[in-house]
């Protein structure tokens, strides 16, 4: 299983994982603040882990080829930083997910489907 829940997290107790997490941020907020350090939290109740940041880079790296990160450059997953997928990005997320059948991609699916109710989401690196 490449995506585990908080549950997991608890048992885990490291910090040595990949989190995905719900972007809280209004839409209306500046994309320099969507991507600050200072507004990210880390270690949400409703985050998929992984602790495998091997197996998910070469399972999902040509899916999540348009983060914007942190100095706002956009480009493959970083799974050292802070990459920030908006809502706009969602249908051809899941299409390509979809499309791939990449490892443990029903979970993941899952928990994109949550993240329309949001302002997108973001995979914070290790």
């Amino acid at each position: 299983m490449l995506f585990h829940t908080s549950d997991f997290y608890e048992e885990y107790k490291s910090s040595c994982f990949i989190e995905l997490q719900f972007c809280r941020m209004p839409k209306s907020s500046d994309i320099k603040e969507i991507v600050s350090v200072d507004n990210i939290e880390n270690r949400l109740d409703d985050s998929l882990y992984i602790t495998d940041e091997n197996l998910f880079y070469r399972e999902y790296s040509r899916i999540f080829d348009c983060g914007i990160y942190n100095n706002l450059n956009t480009g493959v997953v970083d799974i050292y930083g802070i990459n920030y997928y908006p809502p706009s990005e969602m249908d051809t997320i899941i299409n390509r997910i979809t499309e791939n059948n990449p490892e443990d991609y029903s979970a993941l699916i899952k928990w994109l489907e949550k993240a329309r109710n949001f302002n997108g989401f973001y995979i914070l690196g290790i």
